[in-house]
């Protein structure tokens, strides 16, 4: 797999992990929606800069942009679409 696959697996995974949608990220970030949307299908190279704030919003480390994946590991499951309801409001 090559580096710029590995890290959009990657950050779709600590994505997914942390539960936010790319646009969430991307404000986490300070960067735009499909910017994130473009580095997660691999079409863009991040700079060191770029993944640095990625990672902080993430809350992960640098380097976990760049663990190898395990041979035939599945892609991250997206998270359902539709907005969340409010905390503390309930569904009528």
């Amino acid at each position: 797999m090559k580096e710029q696959e590995t890290v959009a697996r990657n950050l779709r995974k600590l994505r997914v992990r942390e539960k936010l949608s790319q646009e969430a990220l991307a404000v986490d970030a300070g960067i735009d929606r499909t910017y994130v949307s473009r580095l997660e299908r691999g079409l863009e190279n991040p700079t060191v800069s770029v993944l640095s704030r990625l990672a902080k919003a993430l809350n992960a480390k640098i380097d976990e942009f760049f663990s190898p994946t395990v041979l035939n590991e599945p892609r991250p499951q997206p998270l359902p679409s539709g907005r969340r309801p409010k905390k503390g409001s309930s569904k009528k």
